[in-house]
């Protein structure tokens, strides 16, 4: 028999290339509220029969464990997707980040699903540009998004000891990818699109952080699935990231060459930090999962300038430089 695999947030950006692959497995069940998800984003899939989409929030509790029933495992990938949300609307990390998570933990509680991979973040670090392994917290998160991310982390601990839940956890670096819905090249991308001649970019350029390729964080995702949780029951964390950090300056650079407007400036505000709860410089040390036999294919730099050869095309669909 064929695996049964739930994804929550499963039409978003890494969710729908996750989806993508996870239906080569077996039945796919996308569970999305559709708020930055986009149904053609699984369009294949979904044609083929493959997965099916259950629009429906993870909010709702009940929804939740009925849609949950007769799964194998529970890929929850559902969160806000733009840290900086946050700051507009400060429920919106505890609601779609802690309580989203607890939703989850208690719908797999009840319907006795008891595999879970979840998408955490680099984030939990804090604000601390020394290299992070799995073991270090010795700085707090400073945004809400990290904070909800770090929440769920515990709660997930704390089910996996007393519902016997099997959970592997992967902080990631910064996701980019084509389908991307938010972040530093799609956000510079479309500011190009709309002055043509100026890109603005908020901070001083030298923001520097491990930018991960959605095709290695899908691949680390089912890598987790597999193997890299070796003990049964309980919680195994993994950083999930390339070793290596990309400025925000050289994003900005690529993004100008890959626009039809060659010839724009870069403006920088100046400051440290691009908004309040940005981390200026993010290190994180990717061994463990190495040591279990994954490495990341693309350098971050090599993520950065494929994901923005993808994006730009998106953005200028007639207009784009080739990648």
């Amino acid at each position: 028999m064929s695996a049964r695999f739930f994804v929550i947030g499963g039409a978003g950006f890494i969710g729908s290339h996750l989806t993508d692959a996870l239906a080569l497995r077996g039945e796919v069940t996308v569970y999305d509220n559709l708020s930055v998800g986009k149904p053609e984003f699984i369009g294949g899939p979904l044609r083929t029969g493959q997965a099916k989409l259950i629009t429906a929030d993870a909010l709702d509790a009940d929804a939740l464990a009925e849609a949950m029933k007769g799964h194998d495992a529970v890929f929850h990938l559902s969160a806000n997707p733009e840290a900086r949300w946050g700051l507009e609307r400060p429920r919106l990390d505890l609601e779609q980040g802690t309580i989203a998570t607890f939703n989850v933990l208690d719908a797999m509680r009840r319907t006795g699903v008891s595999r879970l991979v979840f998408s955490s973040s680099g984030t939990v670090y804090g604000d601390s540009d020394t290299p992070k392994s799995e073991l270090d917290l010795g700085h707090l998160p400073i945004s809400l998004y990290g904070a909800s991310k770090l929440a769920g982390e515990a709660m997930i601990a704390a089910y996996a000891e007393c519902f016997g839940i099997s959970a592997t956890i992967f902080r990631f670096g910064n996701v980019v990818g084509p389908r991307g819905t938010h972040g530093a090249a799609l956000d510079f991308l479309k500011k190009l699109a709309a002055s043509k001649t100026e890109l603005e970019v908020l901070g001083n350029g030298k923001q520097s952080k491990p930018y991960l390729h959605v095709s290695d964080c899908v691949a680390g995702l089912l890598f987790g699935l597999d193997v890299a949780h070796p003990n049964g029951a309980g919680v195994e964390i993994y950083n999930l990231a390339p070793n290596d950090q990309t400025t925000v300056a050289r994003i900005a650079e690529l993004c100008v060459e890959a626009s039809p407007y060659p010839r724009a400036s870069i403006r920088f505000t100046g400051t440290e930090r691009g908004w309040p709860g940005d981390v200026p410089r993010s290190r994180m040390l990717p061994e463990k999962l190495a040591a279990r036999g994954f490495r990341v294919r693309l350098s971050s730099d090599d993520a950065v300038r494929l994901a923005i050869g993808a994006l730009a095309g998106e953005v200028f669909p007639e207009e784009a430089a080739p990648s």
